[in-house]
């Protein structure tokens, strides 16, 4: 880009060319500068709080000794100073130690682990389904029951529950059995938990994987990794009506039976703009949305002036649900290290201001990725006029 910048004609401004070419003025007379020599690096001093070298060899060989090999520093530290004896201090001893590759982990623990970010999208119903375990509280302290949900992600319909008064790998399996072949879902189907027992079990992960499903983990301690599942329990636990405690197994099983109806064919749920969880799964809502038209269009006909953004339409729920999407800034880095290589990529071929004109698809108007395309190829013409003027001319 400096080259090109240097070969431009005189009639053209060096700002101009800069701008279109993007290339930092301060860049350009940096490059233009001659070369500082290079300075070579001064040997650092020694530190006058240096231990000198015996001191350092005398502590080492303290905690070399059999009474303090298998001792921590702190430890070798304050035994010392209850002697009246101070050697260094604590993070010196490690510093020497660390000298010596004496500093490492003598435990055994398994080393830190790094989990992948689960991130899921559906687009249909029966593609994504999400699914945990809750705890209801009883009459009696301490005792709980739990209730197994699994929900759908794109609609929020609940597929299939279950009431125990124990987690089991074994009932989570049939659960899943009987919700899969309830609802005919294909092979394909992707199933996001969290890391509990019944979830990570073996007998849970070979039914799915017969099925044909995949698992989708959520994070260890991150709470939010499966938030679809966590707010359709702050949704039930949340009702009115909710007892609180349960009088017993038969109740809660009473309970839940009434809500989950309610809230698959009842629930006007904010996310699927007010359309029912059963509307979205059964594919309802183009219909529902006619009803829901028809009488905004009468009172539209009939109340024009209460409606001062035009005509009212109705809203429809998202065509994708995701679990951490990607970001924007993501996609927005992505898009311009493509533009950057495009541009690059186009730099001094004969057909660079077309192809960097398709190369980007973002931001229009004056101040846009536009308005250096256009400044670019008028300066490449600018520059081919000005270079053969005096061709033509002789």
């Amino acid at each position: 880009m400096i080259a090109l910048v240097e070969q431009r004609d005189q009639v053209v401004p060096l700002v101009a060319a800069c701008i279109a070419l993007g290339v930092s003025r301060a860049t350009l007379y940096r490059h233009r500068a001659a070369p500082q020599p290079a300075t070579l690096p001064r040997e650092r001093a020694p530190s006058h709080r240096r231990i000198p070298d015996q001191g350092r060899r005398r502590i080492l060989d303290v905690l070399h000794s059999p009474e303090f090999a298998d001792q921590p520093p702190s430890e070798v530290y304050a035994t010392l100073l209850e002697r009246g004896e101070y050697l260094c201090s604590i993070r010196t001893m490690y510093r020497l130690l660390a000298e010596v590759g004496e500093v490492r982990e003598r435990r055994n623990l398994r080393s830190g682990q790094v989990h992948a970010v689960p991130t899921l999208t559906a687009t249909a119903p029966n593609q994504v389904w999400t699914w945990d375990i809750t705890k209801l509280a009883t009459m009696r302290k301490g005792v709980f029951l739990q209730a197994y949900v699994i929900i759908d992600l794109f609609s929020r319909f609940v597929v299939a529950w279950l009431l125990a008064t124990n987690e089991s790998k074994h009932l989570a399996a049939q659960l899943f059995a009987d919700a899969i072949a309830l609802h005919g879902v294909e092979p394909g189907l992707k199933v996001h938990m969290d890391r509990g027992a019944a979830m990570k079990s073996d007998t849970l992960a070979q039914l799915l994987a017969e099925l044909g499903a995949s698992r989708s983990f959520s994070r260890p301690r991150v709470s939010d990794d499966n938030p679809f599942s966590e707010a359709q329990f702050k949704t039930m636990k949340y009702q009115p009506d909710y007892p609180g405690k349960f009088a017993g197994k038969e109740h809660a099983r009473g309970w839940l039976q009434e809500f989950f109806g309610w809230h698959n064919d009842e629930h006007h749920h904010a996310g699927l703009a007010l359309f029912t969880p059963a509307d979205v799964f059964y594919g309802r809502v183009e219909q529902v949305a006619a009803t829901r038209q028809a009488a905004l269009d009468a009172a539209y006909a009939a109340h024009p002036e209460r409606f001062p953004n035009g005509r009212p339409r109705v809203q429809r729920p998202p065509t994708k649900v995701e679990i951490n999407p990607v970001t924007v800034e993501a996609e927005t880095g992505a898009l311009d290290e493509e533009r950057t290589a495009a541009l690059a990529d186009c730099v001094g071929s004969a057909a660079a201001p077309e192809a960097i004109s398709r190369s980007s698809t973002r931001g229009t108007g004056p101040h846009g990725p536009d308005a250096v395309q256009v400044t670019t190829t008028q300066l490449r013409a600018d520059m081919t006029q000005a270079t053969a003027a005096p061709a033509v001319s002789s």
